[in-house]
C-alpha cells in the first residue's frame, strides 16, 4: 500500500474528540490533523511523540491533513489509521502473500452476512471450496512486550466473533485476522486485562474452528505491507490485575 502523498513529520500536542489531533510540524506550523481511529489509541498518543502525516492539498476538505504513523518508543512505529488494515490484508490476499488464504478466485469487501446485522471485511470465494469469511482487526497496543487486542472494551468485536463462529457451524471457513500495525510487536494475545469477555470468547470460537491469524506490517517511506506471520498466544493468563 502506497501513501497517498509523501509523509511529513511533526510532534503531537494532543488528540481530542476522537477524530482530531493537534501537532506542531518540524518547520514550526501548528496543524489540526484528521485522526482516522475510533479506538482508545492506548500507548499511541503520548504528548510530544513524533508523528507522520500527509497533506491531501484538497481545499474542499475541512481537515486536509491525515495522521498516519506515530513513534511509540525509540525505533518503534505504529500506524494509527485503522482504515489501512483492511486494505493491507486485501492486497496481501490478492497477491497470494498469505499461503493459508490463497487459492480463491474472488475477493469481496463489506458483504452483509450473519444474524446480527454484520458486514464481513473480506469474503473469499471459489466454487471449488467453502467460502472464507475474514474479519480484520488492527493491533497497535503494546504492553509488557506483547501485542494486545482490543485496546478498549468492545461489544462490537465480540459480535464479530459470534458471527464467525456461526459461519463455521454452517460449514464455512472463518478467520479473525490480526493486522499488527506496530513494528515492536512480535506476538499477539487477547487483552484479558482490558476486555476479558472478548478474550474468553476468542478462545471459545477458536476451539469451535474459527482460525486466528496475525501478520505484522513493515513500514517504509513509500508505504507499508504485510511481511511476516506472528504467533498468537491464546491461553488464558494465570493472573493479571485489572487496570
Amino acid at each position: 500500500m502506497k501513501w497517498p502523498k509523501p509523509l511529513q513529520q511533526g510532534r503531537l500536542i494532543k488528540r481530542y474528540k476522537r477524530f482530531l489531533a493537534d501537532i506542531v510540524t518540524d518547520d514550526g506550523r501548528l496543524l489540526t490533523l484528521h485522526c482516522a481511529n475510533t479506538g482508545s489509541m492506548r500507548n499511541c498518543g503520548e504528548e510530544g511523540s513524533k508523528v507522520w502525516f500527509w497533506d491531501s492539498e484538497d481545499p474542499k476538505r475541512k481537515l486536509p491533513c491525515t495522521w498516519e504513523l506515530v513513534e511509540t518508543a525509540p525505533g518503534e512505529v505504529a500506524c494509527i489509521n485503522t482504515q489501512r488494515a483492511n486494505r493491507l490484508v486485501e492486497e496481501a490476499v490478492i497477491a497470494g502473500d498469505i499461503p493459508t488464504l490463497s487459492g480463491y478466485r474472488q475477493v469481496r469487501r463489506e458483504v452483509k452476512y450473519g444474524h446480527e446485522n454484520s458486514r464481513i471485511d473480506l469474503l473469499l470465494q471459489d466454487g471449488a471450496q467453502a467460502d472464507c469469511f475474514i474479519e480484520v482487526k488492527s493491533v497497535t497496543l503494546k504492553e509488557d512486550g506483547l501485542g494486545y487486542f482490543p485496546d478498549a472494551v468492545s461489544v462490537r468485536a465480540r459480535k464479530h466473533l459470534r458471527e464467525l463462529a456461526a459461519m463455521v457451524e454452517e460449514g464455512k471457513r472463518a478467520v479473525i485476522f490480526f493486522c499488527v500495525c506496530h513494528s515492536g510487536i512480535d506476538s499477539v494475545t487477547p487483552a484479558w486485562h482490558i476486555d476479558p469477555d472478548y478474550a474468553r470468547l476468542l478462545l471459545e470460537v477458536a476451539e469451535q474452528g474459527v482460525e486466528v491469524l496475525a501478520w505484522q506490517v513493515a513500514f517504509s517511506e513509500e508505504g507499508m505491507q504485510l511481511h511476516k506471520e506472528l504467533p498468537v498466544l491464546l491461553m488464558a493468563p494465570v493472573s493479571r490485575p485489572a487496570r
